[in-house]
């Protein structure tokens, strides 16, 4: 008899947790895990934004890690590409990559995750990524007036990194609302943003728009209600990312997509029609913040309900979490909520120890096996 293959699509956090707890599980003598990835190796986003600014070596060398270690025992397969659609006709199933070659599924795990803009843009090509970090990297150190379009996570956390880089730049932050981060949080922690970026001289103009969509050298600029940035050099997106769905809605049809532009699931992580298609990640829909720690639980709920799949067993649905954020603001700094007791800030102390030194560069290895 031939082996059933367990596709999972996404070697991120989600993709990766999956398909550890997976080769944990399945029998290897009925089952082949397949995990595939553009990369032959894993970004750490948490920790880009340092390596763009710093070139740090040691750095790039802890944040790329290939999937090697991932598959316990060697039970497991990876497959370099990119999938392009879905086949998704009963006995039949597969997934198609961009070279045109063709993987049969009997259960597949979507966690492509998303697509960013600006610094974690990160191209699918090993000669792309580095001609990336090395491209910004020479442009954030010419520019002297550098203005962030973003006030979420990343626009916080790269201003950080280019003061500690380069404390003499002028850098300033233009966010839509009022405060920084979005409205999921509670006034406090997202004030509480704003002062830890004021004491490093970040300059912010908050509940401005600049309509400008790339990452780009530039003499001047200007916001949409006239506000005059006239020294700015360099202009950076550092808008949140967009979920990296459109493969799947031109093969399981727009309405397997909600409006914005997500997976629709079921609590047991199953696409609402296909009970052999489970989705993870940054990709599904779920009243809760895109977080890598939220795609690492998703992918260890996903992995132990396809093994339950496969068993004819039950599967355990998914409650959410407790909302939290911890926001770097350099290697000293930052900013962390917890929705816990009517809602909880601390500053640069629990910053610093959970986050802002290490950019939790130890808990990704150990997702990674090493």
């Amino acid at each position: 008899m031939s082996k059933k293959n367990i596709v999972i699509v996404g070697g991120g956090g989600a993709g990766v947790t999956a398909a550890r707890a997976l080769s944990r599980t399945l029998d290897s003598s009925k089952y082949e895990l397949i995990l595939i990835n553009p990369l032959p190796y894993r970004i750490w986003l948490v920790a880009s934004l340092r390596l763009i600014v710093t070139q740090d070596e040691a750095l790039r060398k802890d944040i790329m890690l290939p999937f090697d270690k991932v598959f316990v025992n060697g039970k497991g397969k990876f497959v370099e590409g990119t999938v392009t659609s879905i086949d998704p006709t009963k006995d039949a199933s597969s997934v198609t990559l961009e070279s045109g070659e063709k993987i049969d599924y009997h259960v597949l795990l979507l966690a492509q995750g998303a697509s960013w803009f600006g610094p974690p843009a990160f191209p699918r090509t090993n000669d792309g990524v580095n001609e990336h970090i090395k491209t910004l990297n020479s442009q954030l150190t010419k520019a002297q007036d550098i203005v962030l379009v973003g006030g979420g996570a990343v626009g916080i956390e790269l201003a950080g990194e280019i003061k500690d880089q380069w404390p003499e730049k002028k850098v300033t932050i233009v966010h839509g609302d009022k405060l920084l981060l979005n409205d999921t949080y509670p006034d406090k922690p997202r004030k509480a943003a704003e002062t830890s970026l004021r004491a490093r001289g970040v300059q912010l103009v908050l509940g401005e728009f600049v309509d400008f969509a790339e990452t780009a050298e530039v003499e001047g600029l200007s916001t949409r209600n006239g506000t005059e940035l006239k020294n700015a050099d360099f202009v950076v997106q550092t808008r949140g990312p967009r979920p990296n769905n459109d493969f799947v809605s031109a093969s399981l049809g727009k309405d397997s997509l909600s409006e914005r532009g997500l997976i629709k699931i079921r609590p047991t992580l199953q696409l609402a029609n296909y009970d052999n298609i489970f989705a993870a990640g940054d990709v599904i829909e779920w009243k809760e913040q895109k977080q890598a720690a939220k795609s690492s639980i998703h992918g260890a709920l996903a992995g132990g309900n396809i093994q339950a799949f496969l068993n004819n067993g039950a599967m355990k649905p998914y409650k959410g979490t407790t909302e939290m954020i911890v926001v770097t603001n350099g290697k000293a700094a930052g900013i962390a909520y917890f929705d816990l007791l009517g809602g909880i800030t601390l500053g640069n102390w629990l910053a610093k120890a959970a986050k802002s030194k290490t950019l939790l560069v130890s808990m990704y290895k150990g997702e990674q096996g090493y």
